[in-house]
Formats: C-alpha cells, structure tokens, sequence
C-alpha cells in the first residue's frame, strides 16, 4: 500500500486581514510569479495576503496533493472570529502576547 502525506491547514489570519509589505510579495513572487492572486492592493505600498493559498501553493509545489482544512474564507480567519480564535493582531495589546499553535506529522 503506497503511503500518503495528508496536510490539514487550520485557522490563520484571513486574506482580508493579512497586511504585508511590498518585500514580502515580492519574495513569494520572485519564486512563484503565478501567486499575483493571492495578493491584493491594501493601503499604500501594503498588501493583503491569502496565507493559505500561499501555503497550499508551497506544499503542492513540494509535491503535497492532499491539502484539506482551511480554504482562504472568513469562517477560518483568526482576526474576524473573537469568539472562536485568539489572534495576536487583535488581542496583543489588551491580553499580552500570547497564542497557541501546534503541527502534527503522522504516516497515513
């Protein structure tokens, strides 16, 4: 029986709230010009990014198919969802700095 590397991406700060700077579009662009549209103008020289379609984009290209969880919309961003996430943009200044993050690899 082959074996497969499943990866599940879970919450994350939403497209719609991701701010970066220019250098770091231009990093992922530099790799990966077809990524243009997982970034979208924001304020200034600011952009938003889609941090899971960026991440889906790295795994595929390192040969990871089977990609489920968090497909890029509202229900799984951090920053709009108080009651279900902590999100250290949102709540930094009145909780502290803290958070909580976990990676599991297993074989299938």
């Amino acid at each position: 029986m082959a074996e497969t590397t499943g990866v599940w991406l879970g919450p994350c700060i939403g497209p719609q709230a991701f701010e970066v700077g220019p250098e770091v579009r231009q990093a992922f662009l530099v790799d990966q010009p077809e990524l243009t549209g997982a970034f979208k103008p924001a304020q200034g020289d600011r952009w938003l990014a889609d941090l899971p379609a960026l991440a889906r984009a790295r795994l595929l290209r390192l040969g990871l198919t089977q990609v489920d969880g968090n497909d890029s919309s509202p229900h799984w961003c951090t920053v709009s969802r108080p009651a279900l996430f902590f999100s250290h943009r949102r709540d930094a200044a009145r909780l502290g700095t803290t958070g909580r993050m976990a990676a599991c690899i297993w074989r299938l």
